[in-house]
């Protein structure tokens, strides 16, 4: 007669099958989570890790693409460093990067606090201010080339019409570089979009208490709203050095990087070089410097934000 396991419990050989029934169903699980993961894995290889991996190699290298990469070792790099053009597009690039970024924030959290208000049609204005990110940058820039046209332009018909002359912007050395910075406010959408989403989650009632203790508008403004959309400042920050350093297509639609180098950043110092002159290998050096470039200053933001950046949870945790 066949003795019954106690009620709840099960054999050694039952608890093994069931093992190894979950144990392939597990298998089952991850080859499919594989499978779908594959095209993501194979993109990323293929067309990001593997060019980025290629470009460093070719930075030590003289490559014209007609004929094959021959080792040179830290020449490119060496060059760079002697060119007087190189340092024009540092320069270029460093002074737009220290305008634009600050200005963009700046101007950014100031629309960001206006459409925060609860009025009528406030929608419609947000849309109205997010609508310019979703257009062709090439699109923007030519309209831009004509807005800043010295003979009939609208920026000079509209200060024409106030009495004053205005600039010849995109063939003047001296107003180039600040046409783009102005160009560059254009696209504040996004930005501004991420304040607003940080504006909207400071609770409400901290502003009633400060009312209570008599703190006026810009009171509130720099101890409560400043300190807790400092981590959407950090975010954005972070963003706007990234794009500023790599800045392109306004550049070189709109300038092409002239008058006399006044507009010639870095990345339209690369892109000279890389597909007019088919210098690729020094090419790659200047792009690898640019990442360098962006990684240090990336960094130091990073260390600076225990000094500037409030976080709610560590506050709590202290």
């Amino acid at each position: 007669m066949q003795t019954l396991p106690p009620s709840g419990k099960t054999l050694p050989r039952e608890r093994a099958v069931v093992a190894q029934q979950n144990s392939r169903r597990w298998n089952r699980e991850a080859l499919h989570a594989y499978v779908f993961m594959l095209p993501a894995i194979l993109g990323l290889l293929l067309f990001t890790l593997g060019p980025v991996l290629i470009s460093l190699w070719l930075s030590f290298t003289e490559y014209n693409i007609l004929t094959p990469p021959q080792w040179i070792g830290i020449e490119n790099y060496a060059q760079m460093f002697q060119e007087r053009l190189f340092w024009q597009a540092l320069r270029v690039s460093a002074i737009y990067s220290a305008v634009s970024v600050p200005l963009g924030l700046a101007l950014s959290l100031g629309l960001a606090v206006l459409l925060n208000h609860a009025m009528r049609g406030v929608m419609i204005f947000r849309s109205i201010y997010y609508m310019p990110t979703v257009i062709s940058g090439v699109g923007v820039a030519m309209l831009w080339r004509w807005l800043f046209n010295a003979e009939f332009g609208v920026i000079n018909v509209l200060l024409g019409n106030i009495g004053i002359q205005g600039p010849a912007w995109l063939l003047d050395e001296r107003w180039a570089l600040s046409a783009l910075i102005i160009t560059s406010v254009w696209g504040l959408g996004g930005t501004t979009l991420i304040f607003l989403a940080g504006l909207q989650g400071i609770p409400h009632e901290l502003y009633e208490a400060s009312e209570i203790d008599g703190a006026g508008r810009w009171t509130q403004f720099r101890r409560i709203t400043l300190p807790l959309i400092s981590n959407v400042t950090f975010f954005n920050l972070v963003l706007g050095i990234i794009g500023a350093l790599q800045v392109f297509t306004d550049a070189f639609v709109i300038t092409r990087g002239g008058p006399n180098h006044a507009t010639l950043f870095l990345s339209v110092y690369l892109y000279q070089h890389a597909f007019q002159y088919l210098n690729m290998g020094y090419a790659a050096a200047i792009a690898w410097f640019i990442f360098v470039v962006v990684m240090l200053l990336t960094l130091l933001v990073f260390k600076s934000s225990p000094l500037w950046v409030y976080y709610e949870n560590e506050r709590q945790g202290s």
